[in-house]
């Protein structure tokens, strides 16, 4: 077998892996009995415990009061549910509409970015659970008490809700991956811990927080530390959140694109890659679910040149290069004759390309802590 060969098998065998194979290991993996061993680890000690949700803002007037009526409507008890808002060097109306709307604390801090936010929010707070949302996110009414209920379990040291996007119009086809993700984020959970979270509903015990570098966010650096830890960081479906989706396509590459350049440090520097710490099924899920999916635009990369350069050898060869120039047509075609099949190549095209652009910024000129709200989500 030619080096292209062995380069075209490999690279295409793992994406297929990455998109397919995974779900389908995933799935016959929770079917098999399994006893899992819980650390001794005490409990919360109050039924149900107290609970500080926080609300890391940056200039986020226009939706900060609603997102604080939305938190002191919870179904929790109110002498046990304390609402913070951390204002991120804000220069509009954040801080005195989030105190008008009865915030129970809120903070107006320097800018630092989001991550520096929330430390201080923790620090200030009074929560034996620390809760974490965005701004834009509304909550439904039980979704505290059923993420807080994961807490239960004395292991669980993180817990993640399920967010689903609202769209206004657009041709944003992030609906359609988020709910495959969400898919493998159940399984994951059934089978130990989840490989990332979200920032839209999430919790941690006080006593599991953890302080990370400024660039790195919670969504990705929190689970796997988690578990290097000696906690399980689970999936809560029940618990449900809202939130405005990007309503382009090419919006959800810059956002993509952003979140990326805080991912990548995460990745190369952050911990992820080192297997110290995880047990080997979390390690397997590691690498399938993380570092196969950002090695995916490297991965295709490879595919296509080596299709390319063996299109005359075989019809497989031919079949996967014309397939593959049929799915960069399709995405260049989108904006044209914006048809479902269409819009979800180009939404693939670019959400994946995002990857390898936010490693491009972030080796070129780093990350910045702060950030932007996303472009129509507000």
């Amino acid at each position: 077998m030619s080096f292209w060969a062995v380069v075209f098998w490999l690279s295409a065998g793992l994406l297929v892996y990455a998109q397919l194979g995974y779900p389908l290991l995933l799935a016959a993996l929770v079917r098999v009995p399994r006893r899992r061993a819980r650390p001794a680890r005490g409990g919360l000690g109050t039924d149900p415990p107290t609970v500080s949700l926080i609300v890391a803002a940056y200039d986020e007037q226009a939706v900060i009061a609603a997102k604080v009526v939305n938190a002191l409507a919870l179904d929790y008890p109110r002498e046990r549910l304390q609402v913070v808002v951390a204002a991120d060097g804000c220069s509009d109306a954040t801080v005195a509409q989030a105190r008008a709307a009865g915030a129970d604390l809120v903070l107006d801090l320097p800018r630092g970015g989001k991550i520096r936010a929330q430390d201080a929010a923790v620090a200030q707070s009074r929560g034996a659970v620390v809760a974490f949302s965005d701004a834009n996110s509304a909550w439904e009414p039980g979704a505290l008490r059923t993420l807080v209920g994961a807490f239960e379990d004395p292991a669980v040291g993180y817990a993640c809700g399920q967010v689903r996007f609202v769209s206004d119009g657009g041709d944003n086809q992030e609906g359609l991956y988020w709910r495959y993700e969400m898919g493998l984020r159940a399984l994951e959970s059934k089978l130990g811990s989840i490989t990332a979270g979200n920032g839209a509903i999430y919790a941690t015990r006080r006593n599991a927080y953890i302080e990370v570098d400024p660039i790195m966010g919670h969504d990705l650096s929190f689970p796997f530390n988690m578990v290097k830890r000696g906690w399980r960081a689970v999936y809560v479906p029940a618990a449900r959140a809202t939130e405005k989706m990007v309503p382009s396509i090419e919006g959800e590459f810059a956002r993509k694109r952003r979140m990326m350049s805080h991912a990548w440090p995460i990745v190369l520097r952050g911990g992820l890659l080192s297997p110290r710490g995880y047990p080997p099924l979390y390690a397997l899920m590691i690498a399938s679910h993380r570092v196969l999916r950002y090695g995916a635009p490297f991965l295709h990369l490879a595919a296509l040149v080596s299709s390319a350069l063996l299109v005359g050898r075989s019809p497989v060869y031919a079949g996967a290069f014309t397939l593959q120039i049929a799915l960069i047509a399709g995405a260049l075609l989108a904006p044209l004759f914006p048809l479902r099949p269409l819009l979800v190549a180009r939404y693939y095209v670019l959400t994946t390309a995002s990857v390898a652009a936010g490693l491009w910024d972030w080796l070129r000129h780093g990350t910045q802590a702060g950030w932007e709200p996303a472009e129509g989500t507000r």
